[in-house]
This record gives C-alpha cells, structure tokens and sequence, in this order.
C-alpha cells in the first residue's frame, strides 16, 4: 500500500489544487457532473486519483446515483480493486433501489470474471447491502469464496459473516462462524446477540451477554440496548437491573436509543413508575420515546394514562397508533379505537400489517362488517404484507360478521396456513352452525399434518355442540389423549356438558361434572343451568346455581336464569324469594346491549332505548314491523320474562328488546335486500328469535344475530340454529 502510495503523489502533485479541493467540497450529483467536466477539459480524467474521486463521490451521494457511477465506471480499462470495492459499497447503500443488493453480487461476479481479486474490504462492503432473500440465496457461496480467497481470518469479514448469517435468519450458521473466529471484538459479540434477538432466542442473547462480560470484552452502547430489548422480551425485570447496574458502572453515557431501550425494558416489566422517571429526565425525547410511554400504561391497562400521553405527542407514527388502538382493545373499548383509527387515516398516517390486524380485531368484536370490508380492500389496494397474521385476523372478522362464505375465500387464498389458521376456520364454521363443515375441515387438518390444540379441541366439540351430534362428540372427547395427546381442561369439560345438557342427557352431563379430572368452574356449572332452564329441571338448577354462586356470590346471570326457570315451572314462590334475594344483595341485572354499522358507523342500543338521536323513527317503525308480523301469526312470547337474556320484567317491555330496535333501525337505514348484521352481549331470547325469523320472511332479508353463545343466521322465516340454542 505504502509503494502504490509514492507512485501515485507526483501524479497528485500535477493535479491542479482548486480541482481537489472542488472533490473535497462536492454536494451534489450535479456539481460532481461539472467538476468531471472540468477534468475531461484538463485531460486529466484517466488518472486513477481522479477516477477514484469521481466513482467514490457518485456512490457516496445521498441521491440515487448509482447510474452515473457505472457509466463512469463502465469506461474504465482497468478497474483497481479499490474502484470496485467502491461500486460494490454504492449498490450496498443504495438498497433501497429495487435491485440494488442483487447488483452488488452482480459486480462481485464481474470483478472475478475480469481477474480482480477480492481483499479484505471486498466482503464487508458487499454483504452488508444483502437483503435476507439475497442472504438465503448466496450467502453460502460467498462464504465459500472467502475461505478461498484465505480472508477468513480477518476479523472484518467475519463480523460481516456473523451479521449477514444473522440478518438473515440463519442464526445458526452465524454461531458456527462466532465459534470459528480468530478473534472477537464487541461489533462480533454485538452481531451475535442481534442475531439471536432477531429469531427470538432471547435466552441465548443473555447467555452470549454474560460469556462476553466473563471474557473481558468490554460491552459498547449497541450491546446494551441488544440485552435490554431481549429483558425486555423476556420481561426480566432482575436481569434488566443488573444491565441497568453495569450500564452506570461502565461509564457509558446513555444516549437517546439507550435511553429508549431502558424505558421500554422497565415498561415491558411493569415498573412504569422508573420507565417513566427516565422519560421525564431526557433532555431529548424522539417518536420512539413517547411510543414507549404510550405502549407502558396501555399494555398494563391504564388506557387513559396512555392517552394523556399520546395527546400530548408533537409527532406520531403508525406505531404510535397501533399502540394506542392496541391499548383500547386490551380494554375492550372497541368503539374508541375504531374512532382512533379513523383520526390516524385523516392524518395521513398509513397503517402497517399491525394496524390493520388490530382494526379487525375490532370489527370482529363489534360485528363491523363493513369496516372490515374496507380494511380488506385498503389491504389489498395498498399492498400491505398479507402473511398468515393478517390472514387469520381477515377470517377471524368475517366468521365474527357472520359471513362464512368470504371467511373461506380468505382461507382458500392464502398460501400458508398455521394452526392458528385451520382453529380459527374449525370454531367459525362450529359457531356459526356449520358443524359438519367444521369437522370435515377438522379432518383436512390432520390430513396437512397440522397438530391441533387445545382451541382447536374446543372449536371441534363446539361444532357437536351446536348441531346436536352427541354421538361424534363423546367419540372425539373420549379420544382427545389417546390420538391427539391432548389431556382435557375444564374448558373442554364445559363444552362436554353443554353438549350433553342441550340434548336433554341432563344425568350424564352431571355425572360428567362429578367425574372431572380438574375442578369445575362456573362456566361448566353455567353449562348445566343452561340446559336444566331448556328441559325445565328446576331440582338440578338450584345445585348448579349453588356451586356458581359459592365461586362467584356476585353473578347476577345465576339468579335471573334461577327466576326464569322457577317461572317457567310455576314455582312462584321460589322465584319470588330468588328476586328478593337479588334485591336484598344488591344485586342487578347486566344490561342487554345490541351493535349495528351502517355506513361505517356503530350503533349501540339497550333495551327500552331513548337516546338514539332517531329514537321517534326507530319506535315507530318498530310499531308496525310488529303490526306486519301479527298478521302473518306473530304473537309476543313472554315466557323468557324474569330471564337475564330477555332482560325486561314487565310484559310490554318485549317489544323494546335492545336487538329489535337494532333490526328496526337496520331496516330503515339499509336499502332493501341488504344484510342486517347485530351483535349482542347475552343469549337471544325466545321472542326476539321468533320475530327475527318472521322479518327475514316477510322482508326478505337475511338478518344475522351473533349473541353471547353462537350465530343465528335468519333467511326465509327459518333459523341456521335450527330453533336449537
């Protein structure tokens, strides 16, 4: 280098200084053009200074400037490895160019096709440029041609073998590679512990931490924030102390991505108290820094918190956003975070695959079909990454909307499915009362080699469940063990006994409890009540009710399904006491709330609604909708009166049903012929299920009920149930 070093300065020294100086001080691709103009008009283009001045400051540029560069370069006789290694590291900065990183490989390749040997300089530039297809694709090769070219102990190159193993994914090989080193510094280390932190192996991030540490090698700033993410990740608040501890031993001053990393380590552990003391002694704070204080009290349910500081953001991101729509969910304020969403579109934030799988999420709860729908085709429109998360979130709202068939478009399109995938499909089918469906897709599971779990258990004995098939479900839960490995828990259990108990094998569903492997919770025993309220078994109501109420004394379901089955057997004075009872504990009835979107929008109504700003509309329409059915035979059911889905204590409050003032309100604002879509929070009662099915018929209209336990889906005066629920 030093030979090559005197052969060139007479060169420099011929060099006009105004001309060297233009190079030193160049800003832009077109200075660089003019001063290659005043070159060529000096003769003094073919010299290598100024060859390599023009190819190093074209790559350099923050502009895409590649073209230029390999025009320059492609007139260039004899190009030095310098020039080349220099053409290698533009293609690797430009990754952003579509086939930027391909390039680079493309250049290495006629580097060796003109006889140019690689140096050490060579492989860093041109692996750090790989995108992981790239990596997966050559990565193998070119490590092979460092161990021929004999740079593999150089320890450049094989901390650019560890990161672009790591990056990758390959996180393995980049061991093998770490393991083999001549020699380590801490970018090595740091490469490392990334690549385990990229595949979630955060265990081994802090093992790899703790055998730096033990070597001497002293930890940079980089490799603190690797170990507080995988703390973090881990939520090991003890470990995160320590590399708290060392970080303030080790003299390094924290600089913001640090400070960021520790806030976000204390957030992610719960201890928002110190996450946030951090917070407000930074001098300076970025997105990152707020994000992180909105994503701390969102994720521990402090959602009004996290929205005092979200508001007081200067700048969002759609990270941001998805923490502080994340953070409604959590909470079950589904309402809001649709409305968040529809603030961050007007500020021109585009959501990512998080988002969006998030806002669907929501929709599901809510019933939001055609917020759904939209979300489905801004996805689609924007190209937004549609892998199997997004996938499962898309099926996940379609069968909650009640529309199976675009559910299983969805999942016929994808090209990968997981476990999550066929469960989510297997228990929307059960739901929505296509069990056969369910279990031949239960079938076709097995078939793709795809192990199921517990859910996906769940989802099977539901689709028995809702259709009845007593026989195939004692068959699939007694081979749960046996064939599938799976041992019962007691939601299992309780699918068992609603199974049984809604068939009227009220003995067996009981005996079933008795014979439970774990302890029965409510939701078993609520199973049994359910059934004896269907086949009117007021003696095995009152034991039911008593084991619920010993675990949960305050379940007011308990005592109104208790008043309906006295009612519904004439034991007047049992109901009479139960009521007093309620009246006596404090305890009140959970108010029946009913969903509906129309154009976008969510309506909510309880029973006996007024606050509806069509309230006058919705109640005189609803009048003659009940003048239309009586003439065709309707005729109000009161027999569900004391009972908590009916909601209602006098008879005349029937007609105010929550759900019938959500179909009354469908149908006049919905053009004739379209869907009624309407989410309820408790069981439908035996009125409002008559008079949905009479509205399908004489509307013609398909109306979809999702309630607390299943789907009805009315078409044509019939109900997909079967009148079975």
């Amino acid at each position: 280098m030093a030979s090559q070093a005197v052969t060139h300065l007479p060169l420099l020294e011929n060099l006009p200084v105004p001309v060297i100086n233009l190079f030193e001080n160049c800003k832009s691709i077109e200075q660089l053009r003019q001063i290659h103009a005043q070159t060529i008009k000096l003769g003094i283009t073919s010299l290598p200074f100024v060859q390599n001045k023009i190819i190093a400051t074209s790559c350099a540029q923050q502009n895409d400037n590649m073209v230029y560069a390999r025009q320059v370069f492609d007139v260039i006789p004899e190009p030095s490895v310098f020039i080349w290694n220099t053409m290698i590291k533009g293609y690797s900065n430009a990754r952003m160019r579509m086939h930027c990183p391909r390039d680079g490989v493309y250049m290495y390749v006629a580097m060796l096709e003109r006889n140019c040997k690689p140096d050490h300089y060579t492989f860093p530039f041109l692996f750090k440029g790989f995108t992981r297809d790239i990596a997966l694709a050559c990565g193998k090769e070119l490590h092979g041609h460092v161990l021929k070219f004999g740079l593999d102990s150089n320890l450049y190159v094989q901390n650019a073998l560890v990161n672009m193993y790591s990056s990758s994914g390959l996180v393995d090989m980049a061991r093998g590679v770490f393991d083999m080193c001549y020699e380590r510094d801490a970018v090595t280390w740091n490469a490392m512990i990334s690549g385990y932190n990229r595949v979630r192996r955060f265990d081994e991030s802090m093992k790899l931490f703790e055998e730096m540490v033990g070597k001497g090698v002293l930890p940079t700033s980089v490799t603190f924030s690797l170990v507080l993410s995988a703390c973090s990740k881990l939520k090991d608040l003890d470990n995160g102390k320590q590399v708290h501890r060392y970080l303030k031993e080790s003299g390094i001053v924290p600089n913001l991505v640090l400070e960021n990393a520790l806030m976000d380590m204390y957030a992610a552990c719960g201890e928002m108290s110190t996450s946030l003391e951090i917070f407000e002694s930074m001098k300076t704070r970025d997105v990152i820094s707020w994000t992180t204080i909105v994503k701390g009290f969102a994720n521990s349910g402090q959602i009004d918190l996290a929205r005092k500081y979200f508001d007081g953001m200067s700048e969002r991101d759609y990270v941001s956003w998805t923490a502080i729509i994340d953070g409604y969910l959590r909470v079950n304020r589904f309402k809001e975070a649709l409305e968040l969403f529809r603030e961050m579109q007007t500020s021109k934030i585009r959501p990512d695959e998080f988002t969006v799988v998030s806002i669907l999420t929501a929709c599901a709860h809510l019933g939001a079909f055609e917020l759904g729908e939209w979300i489905k085709t801004y996805i689609d429109k924007n190209k937004i990454k549609k892998d199997t998360f997004v996938g499962n979130a898309l099926i996940d709202m379609y069968f909650k909307c009640g529309n199976v068939e675009k559910a299983l478009m969805v999942f016929n399109e994808l090209p990968q499915r997981d476990k999550f995938t066929w469960t989510a499909v297997i228990v929307g089918l059960a739901v929505n009362g296509h069990g056969e469906e369910a279990l031949d897709m239960f079938s076709q599971m097995l078939k793709a080699s795809i192990t199921p779990d517990e859910v996906t258990c769940i989802g099977v004995l539901c689709a028995c469940t809702h259709t009845g098939m007593v026989d195939k479900g004692r068959k699939f839960f007694a081979s749960m063990i046996s064939q599938h490995g799976i041992q019962p828990n007691v939601s299992h259990y309780g699918c068992m006994v609603d199974l049984l108990g809604r068939a009227g094998h009220l003995k067996e569903a009981y005996e079933t409890i008795l014979n439970m492997l774990v302890k029965p919770n409510s939701i078993v025993w609520g199973a049994l009540l359910g059934a004896c309220r269907v086949h009117k078994d007021a003696k095995l109501a009152e034991i039911a009710a008593k084991k619920i109420l010993e675990l949960e004394p305050e379940n007011s379901a308990v005592y109104n399904l208790l008043c309906n089955i006295y009612a519904t057997c004439n034991k007047w004075e049992r109901l009479r006491e139960t009521r007093e009872m309620m009246s006596s504990r404090g305890i009140k009835k959970t108010p029946g709330c009913s969903l509906i979107e129309m154009n976008g929008t969510v309506h909510e109504f309880v029973a006996g609604d007024l606050s509806h700003p069509q309230s006058e509309e919705i109640y005189s329409h609803l009048e003659k909708i009940t003048t239309d059915l009586k003439s065709v035979g309707y005729s109000p059911d009161t027999s569900e009166v004391f009972l908590d889905m009916g909601e209602e204590e006098k008879e005349s409050a029937v007609y105010r049903h929550s759900e019938k003032l959500a179909i009354a309100f469908g149908l006049i604002s919905s053009k004739p012929g379209v869907t009624i879509r309407v989410v309820k929070n408790l069981r439908m009662c035996v009125d409002c299920h008559g008079m949905a099915k009479l509205v399908s018929k004489v509307y013609n209209r398909e109306v979809v009920v999702r309630d607390r336990t299943r789907f009805h889906h009315f078409r044509h005066g019939s109900c997909s149930c079967k009148d079975y629920w």
